[in-house]
């Protein structure tokens, strides 16, 4: 499979054989202003100069991302649903019952208002289907994945009506050394959050053994 790139209002950009660093929040976690300010920042700083290298390029990219994660931290507005252990749980059982099938499973933590997760391995053979998703494998397996825990939770919290936000922020992993870096920031994301002063009394973080201790 080739590397796929493609964009909505965030840039998307798979290569095949790379992790992938996926983050996705519930519906109304951010202020419509806030999220449109920090896109406009992150758009005057790519557009600063023509040419921009990609070391560059990646560091405006983490710089939104850190601004944009800092928001979600806060909780200052929107919902929370997944503070609630039983919608906790079904997110966390999804993701599981995924793995193995549809990618191999490196870590998530699933926080008030939104998800991390690290994947690698997208399996497009697995979505036996052709409407227009078919040929972008991480977004048939966001779909997959939202869209088979948003009802069951909805049900759960007798409501109707989005319960994710459409679009997802990803990134790909291009070494060790950032894989790590990522792992680290997903497992401590809890504590970031003043949730927990230890990462491991947050009940739904995982890491894959295979990865080390941490």
């Amino acid at each position: 499979m080739p590397d796929i790139k493609y964009r909505r209002n965030l840039p998307h950009i798979h290569p095949e054989g790379y992790p992938l660093f996926i983050t996705f929040r519930l519906a109304d976690s951010l202020p419509t202003e806030v999220l449109a300010e920090l896109k406009a920042q992150r758009e005057r700083e790519l557009n600063s100069k023509p040419n921009l290298s990609s070391s560059e390029r990646y560091d405006i990219e983490r710089r939104f991302f850190k601004d944009y994660d800092n928001w979600l931290d806060r909780c200052a507005s929107g919902p929370r649903w997944l503070e609630d252990e039983n919608i906790a749980s079904i997110v966390s059982e999804k993701i599981q019952s995924m793995s193995g099938e549809y990618f191999q499973l490196f870590a998530y933590c699933i926080l008030p208002n939104h998800v991390h997760l690290l994947i690698e391995s997208i399996i497009a053979g697995r979505l036996h289907h052709r409407g227009k998703t078919a040929k972008y494998p991480v977004t048939d397996v966001m779909r997959l994945l939202k869209g088979g825990t948003a009802r069951v939770c909805n049900l759960k919290l007798k409501r109707s009506g989005h319960f994710w936000n459409h679009e997802s922020y990803d990134h790909y992993i291009r070494d060790e050394r950032e894989l790590e870096r990522i792992t680290k920031y997903i497992l401590y994301n809890p504590v970031k959050a003043g949730l927990v002063e230890d990462w491991k009394k947050w009940q739904f973080t995982y890491v894959n053994p295979e990865l080390g201790s941490w």
